[in-house]
């Protein structure tokens, strides 16, 4: 567990392969309504570990979860996108030390989902120590509301959005509409994206349901540096589910290219084939 650079704590949990001594680490990010332990979150991470990295998945401070479900609404109420990227950066710092590995890492890579693809792009278009960044159906712009919905927030004070698996209604505060409004240049993934140095895999479903694909056709269009993978026939999630139920096609294929992408950008893991895991969910100091 961590402490956030702006209060409360950050848990999350450091995957290594049951041999070798990896080289470079990957940094997982979840998105909006989402956990470290959501659905497919634990499968990639201890692939990409079977792959001989450092894998750290981590909770943002304020997503609500305990104990994988939303229970502390208050925290939840109270998150705003700057408080995301500036505990991504705190977390990414850290990799970079050696201090949540346990080892200097030679390169670090990213990866975002949703939301937490935004955090990931903007966190890597302000030059932290990023090597190789991977998105997954990545939001292009963080103000995704309505007149009429920001009217009855700011009348109201209180904004609630469904949570579609459990039922609930979660709240969010004027704190996050009020956040972007006073950080609205910085909390711009599109302006981020033209930032960006790095190699840039975006990867989106043509069907997704959520964000649509034109969002991951933008980043990429303003990217100098990214490559586009639409996958056909899936949506947000590549079919996973939670509680997961294993794995689907567009997910192995999302996969897949994931970590082409990140074995070509960050070197060639030192490890053999098919090399045994450690049990996964060790959660870093």
């Amino acid at each position: 567990m961590l402490e956030s650079p702006l209060g409360g704590n950050i848990r999350g949990d450091l995957r290594v392969p049951g041999t070798g001594k990896p080289r470079d680490a990957i940094v997982v990010v979840h998105g909006f309504k989402g956990f470290k332990d959501w659905g497919f979150f634990p499968f990639i991470c201890e692939n990409l570990a079977r792959e001989g990295y450092w894998v750290v998945s981590f909770d943002f401070s304020h997503n609500g979860v305990v104990e994988g479900e939303f229970r502390d609404l208050d925290s939840f109420s109270k998150n705003t996108f700057t408080r995301e990227v500036e505990e991504l950066k705190h977390v990414l710092d850290l990799v970079v030390a050696g201090v949540v590995t346990g080892g200097r890492p030679r390169r670090v890579g990213l990866l975002g989902h949703s939301r937490g693809g935004a955090d990931a792009i903007l966190a890597a278009g302000e030059g932290n120590q990023v090597d190789a960044l991977v998105t997954w159906g990545a939001v292009d712009h963080l103000d995704r509301w309505t007149e009429d919905t920001l009217r009855e927030w700011r009348k109201g004070g209180v904004l609630f959005v469904l949570n579609q698996r459990t039922g609930q209604k979660l709240p969010l505060s004027l704190d996050l509409l009020e956040d972007l409004q006073k950080n609205e240049g910085r909390l711009d993934p599109l302006r981020a994206a033209e930032s960006i140095r790095v190699p840039w895999l975006v990867i989106h479903g043509r069907e997704d349901e959520t964000i649509p694909y034109s969002e991951g056709e933008r980043l990429a269009r303003v990217s100098s540096v990214a490559n586009l993978e639409l996958l056909d026939h899936t949506g947000h999630t590549f079919g996973a589910v939670h509680p997961f139920q294993g794995t689907t096609p567009a997910l192995d294929q999302a996969l897949r290219l994931t970590v082409q992408h990140f074995s070509t950008h960050l070197g060639s893991p030192p490890l053999a084939e098919n090399r045994p895991m450690e049990p996964s969910g060790t959660e870093y100091p």
